[in-house]
Formats: structure tokens, sequence, C-alpha cells
């Protein structure tokens, strides 16, 4: 499950770890944070008490994008094209 609100200046997405009926969920919510220039991920630590950051230009984004379909190796965008 999902959730995602539009902010003044971020677009937020919230993922929610559903676990099965009766189950405890795995993980904590990931939080994403879009804004012009960057995207931001948080997540709480396991052991509860502070919050993860991991923040991604809109280049490193991209980048991560195009991994996910790609197979193993070491790859560069070509920013000419």
């Amino acid at each position: 499950m999902f959730t995602i609100e539009h902010d003044f200046d971020a677009t937020v997405i919230t993922l929610i770890d559903e676990a099965e009926p009766g189950a405890r969920p795995l993980n904590e919510d990931v939080v994403i944070l879009s804004f012009d220039d960057r995207v931001v991920l948080e997540q709480m630590s396991p052991e509860g008490d502070e919050v993860v950051r991991v923040t991604l230009s809109m280049h490193q984004l991209t980048e991560l994008r195009l991994a996910l379909n790609l197979p193993e190796g070491n790859y560069r965008i070509d920013r000419s094209v």
C-alpha cells in the first residue's frame, strides 16, 4: 500500500510494508520526498531512535531507473544525446 500527498514544495509518497494478516510488518514505512532537484528517502532505523535519510540527485535517480532494467556490468549515461 502507498499514499501520495502534494505539499507546497514536494510530492510525498509513503510506502507501507503490509504484512500477512496477523503478522508484523517486516520494515518501517518508507517516505519519499520528491523535490525539483532531488529525491529524499527516509525510514526509521531498526532501533527506532533516528530517521535514516538517503538523498539522490535527479541524475542518480535516472541512473537507478535505468539500472533496474540492465544486466550486470558498468555503465555511463551519455549526456550529450
